[in-house]
């Protein structure tokens, strides 16, 4: 058939509910949309009137798989407003924090969400009937990220420990002992899981993306450093809005991002991977060289690669983190509210996390503005559809949807959790 319409109602495995549309036509790529029907949650409007105070622990609510980001992105962009630096083993805390939202995140969509894709599984439950060692081992690795968010925010989902300025409450350094060990585990499954994904089978599938992270002169970057792209961006994050702009679209809940006068951008993992590279832990540069990575990748099924990667290096950062770890005399620094507007990203698990905050001389939001990883990518994603169907478009419909719900995966889009089955309606035009 030439002319048929290819409509995936729900996409499973993806935080969140979401549906695929894909018109073709005289045997080619007519129309491609990705369908966000999360209804909107006014995040923005719920924290005007608040005190900036209450901020982190707001913002930690907009996510249950990556509330560490919010929060993080929340005190840096809040703090720039108070004109208050956080340096040293405080900010060393917030780095650790992060690893362990990268190693659960990343390691839920590596073995939960996005393995059963390559190896011909519609869930990890039916996956672990024939690789149970393997599921065992993501779910010990996730365990492990886990445990470094409760030990540090209070708890492991939507934690509480942070705060303006630093933490409220802060660890001595015998209470990490539990916790080197765990990672050290955590660290050599992270090895083997490198070893593994590589062994995968991956379409031949490249594009010139412009990939778009935040870089550091001194770290692999997490929380603080310029946006940068490998197409010349590089800007201060201050300056975000003057290069990206989000828009409406009719047929998503989510607005769309692009870079000005250049169209879409690709953000996440593999972004950070491509420019950041020479920053990664040697180990995690070993591990992804033996993995057949090289320090530039344009096949974004090769992605899950690049996350374990990550995993691996969110282990081996903790890891040296604790083992410097000296406790702080205080766990926060004070801080003067003023009136001004502050800006930060940090980099969520799934990509480059903006927050822009104007508060005034009592510390009150006045307006804020939250810019996810996903509606960031959302174009991207339309765009490879676009290209990658075109290479596969001779395949059964039942097989051809299966690989547009896998090139979607490649991304890990947060469109909140999901555990809907897929339905697909094929229309034929005449």
């Amino acid at each position: 058939m030439k002319n048929r319409n290819i409509i995936v109602d729900y996409l499973a495995r993806v935080e969140g509910e979401g549906s695929l549309f894909i018109k073709i036509r005289d045997g080619a790529i007519s129309d491609v949309k990705l369908k966000i029907m999360e209804p909107p949650r006014f995040f923005e409007a719920l924290l005007r009137g608040r005190a900036c105070t209450e901020a982190p622990d707001i913002t930690a609510r907009i996510c249950g798989i990556c509330p560490v980001a919010y929060q993080m992105s929340a005190v840096h962009a809040l703090e720039d407003a108070c004109q208050l630096k956080v340096e040293g083993q405080l900010r060393a805390l917030r780095r650790l924090l992060y690893c362990g939202e990268w190693i659960e995140s990343h390691t839920l969509h590596v073995y939960m969400l996005h393995a059963p894709d390559f190896l011909g599984y519609s869930s990890a439950w039916q996956m672990a009937q024939d690789y149970p060692d393997i599921v065992k081992r993501g779910l010990q690795m996730k365990k492990a990220g886990n445990a470094v968010i409760e030990f540090l925010g209070g708890r492991a989902v939507h934690p509480v420990n942070v705060r303006v300025g630093g933490f409220y409450k802060l660890a001595t350094r015998s209470e990490f002992a539990p916790l080197v060990e765990q990672l050290g585990r955590g660290r050599d499954a992270a090895l083997e899981t490198v070893r593994w994904v590589a062994q995968l089978p991956f379409p031949d599938f490249q594009r010139d993306y412009e990939f778009v992270a935040l870089s550091h002169p001194d770290e692999y970057a997490m929380n603080e450093g310029r946006l940068c792209s490998n197409k010349g961006l590089n800007i201060a994050v201050q300056d975000y809005d003057d290069y990206f702009i989000e828009e409406q679209v009719p047929y998503s809940n989510a607005l769309q991002s692009r870079i000005k006068g250049r169209g879409a951008y690709f953000t996440g993992p593999m972004a950070r991977y491509n420019l950041n590279f020479a920053r990664l832990s040697p180990l995690a540069q070993e591990a992804a060289c033996a993995a057949g990575l090289e320090e530039s990748c344009q096949n974004p099924f090769q992605s899950i690669i690049v996350r374990s990667v990550e995993i691996l290096y969110a282990f081996d950062e903790a890891l040296r983190i604790i083992e410097e770890y000296d406790m702080p005399v205080q766990a926060s620094l004070p801080f003067q509210p003023r009136a001004a507007t502050g800006y930060a990203c940090t980099e969520a698990p799934r990509g480059t996390l903006y927050h822009r905050y104007s508060i005034d001389d009592e510390g009150i939001i006045l307006n804020a503005r939250i810019v996810p990883p996903t509606s960031q990518n959302q174009k991207t994603i339309e765009q490879d559809l676009r290209y990658y169907v075109a290479q596969v478009i001779h395949l059964p419909e039942q097989e051809l949807t299966w690989k547009c719900e896998q090139a979607i995966r490649n991304y890990d889009p947060c469109l909140s959790c999901s555990t809907h089955f897929l339905k697909v309606h094929i229309e034929h035009e005449s």
